[in-house]
């Protein structure tokens, strides 16, 4: 009974280290955009992609690695995405120009995808149903800690050390999660060995994602964008009628077509993240280009939306295993609504504290949609599904992500164009704010509809 506390400990520690990591890379990379767009003479729609490449590449790469993690280890994967993790922050820092840059992102959200599709599924396989909740709660509100540090820290090392310190920072913080799991996890998961590794639906898959994303994100801007978009929705039917056929898919089709909660939450949480990850973003580029406010001073306005979300986390979480998640998330999902369609009134005078109150409301949605939406997800499986619930839920909310950063680089190259982020610029910038909120709002909207439309848990 003793091993097997030690074994839930040590799992949950190694789990909300690596949980941290990525979040506060990202929150941080959002206080450093307007330095590194200064650098590198970057336009809006090059700045998104230092944010888009990354997340592309992990929703690409994350139903693939999960699957894996299923046949070889958990653990396996989850130490060496680690390791690479942070062998592409360093490179990162180390960068010369916009376009390595961009390639060491894509490399980091590669490496990053192997590790969120491993933490959930170890959890879920360690924790018994009745303390799950809980255990997924603690995650998320590491997961909003890194968050909520990220503004913090990062606009204080972007102020007085520079924007290659955040990576220099992340790729040691990786090395000891690294070292910290090879220590303390003891055993291996693979709830799939002996079975085969679908390698020609994992390439279609990664094609269809990247064309689909990368379409989305230049069909105002490429050409090629719109042939992109289309050839991915092509490439993403042959995957799913394939997958249908294959006796070992990557993507097990029946659970979305005979598991309404399973499916349902699953949309909704691609729908949330959709409308609401770019928000640090947008914000960021508000307070540092509109309103001219200094990168340290920008990071604790915008510290208001995650440290709700670290706060009230577990006990969303907890109230999950108690309550109907369906009724506490799609509460959340209508928080976040109204959030955001305050946001698409907003103008450069605005009261700082507004837009704090505003970012806290966010915050509040998030933490009451996320932990709840996650357990319903998990515990609408069978135990053999964990591994692959637990990459169906990661690709669902990176697939947002890289959705979310999608529409805004979509909608400023519509009324920013290839404009520099600088003052000159700050009204074109703020009626493209404006325009992104009412269009994520909107998205919001039609997410509460897909969170309660899941049913309730058996």
């Amino acid at each position: 009974m003793n091993f097997n506390l030690s074994l839930e400990t040590s799992v949950l520690i190694v789990v909300m280290m690596t949980s941290f990591l990525a979040p506060f890379m990202g929150s941080s990379i959002n206080l450093a955009i307007p330095a590194i767009g200064a650098e590198f003479s970057g336009s809006t729609v090059f700045l998104s992609w230092v944010v888009s490449g990354y997340l592309l590449a992990s929703a690409a790469f994350l139903l693939p690695f999960g699957r894996l993690a299923d046949i070889i280890g958990r653990k396996k994967v989850l130490i060496t995405g680690l390791i690479l993790f942070s062998l592409f922050a360093l490179l990162s820092g180390l960068a010369w120009s916009a376009e390595s840059i961009i390639i060491f992102r894509v490399g980091h959200g590669i490496a990053t995808s192997m590790i969120f599709g491993t933490g959930m599924a170890i959890i879920t396989s360690v924790y018994p149903p009745q303390k799950r909740g809980f255990a997924i709660g603690v995650i998320a509100s590491a997961t909003y800690v890194g968050l909520s540090l990220g503004p913090v820290i990062g606009g204080l090392m972007v102020h007085y050390l520079g924007w290659r310190s955040i990576f220099y920072f992340s790729s040691l913080a990786g090395i000891i999660a690294a070292v910290l799991a090879l220590w303390r996890l003891k055993g291996e998961w693979a709830g799939a060995k002996g079975e085969k590794f679908d390698l020609l639906g994992s390439l279609c898959y990664m094609l269809a994602i990247t064309t689909i994303l990368y379409g989305l994100s230049s069909v105002s801007t490429d050409s090629w964008g719109k042939y992109a978009l289309g050839l991915g929705i092509i490439l993403l039917g042959l995957f799913l009628f394939y997958e249908s056929k294959h006796p070992y898919p990557i993507l097990h089709i029946g659970l979305f077509r005979h598991n309404t909660i399973f499916a349902f939450s699953n949309l909704a949480a691609m729908i949330n993240y959709s409308a609401t990850f770019a928000v640090g973003f947008m914000v960021s580029l508000l307070l540092q280009v509109v309103m001219r406010i200094d990168s340290d001073v920008a990071g604790l306005i915008l510290l208001s939306q995650p440290l709700i979300m670290a706060l009230f986390s577990p006990y969303a979480g907890s109230i999950s295993d108690r309550i109907e998640p369906r009724i506490v998330a799609s509460i959340g999902m209508g928080l976040n609504t109204l959030g955001l369609f305050v946001f698409s009134f907003v103008t450069s005078s605005t009261p700082l504290w507004l837009l704090m109150v505003n970012l806290a409301i966010i915050g509040l949605g998030f933490a009451l949609f996320s932990s709840p939406n996650n357990n319903a997800i998990m515990g609408s499986v069978e135990k053999q599904f964990y591994g692959v619930a637990s990459s169906t839920l990661g690709t669902a909310r990176l697939t947002g992500q890289a959705m979310s950063m999608a529409i805004v680089t979509l909608l400023l190259s519509v009324y920013v164009g290839g404009a520099d982020l600088t003052q000159n610029h700050a009204d074109l910038l703020l009626v493209g704010f404006r325009a992104t909120f009412l269009v994520f709002t909107v998205l919001c909207a039609g997410g509460v509809l897909a969170s309660l439309a899941r049913g309730k848990m058996n």
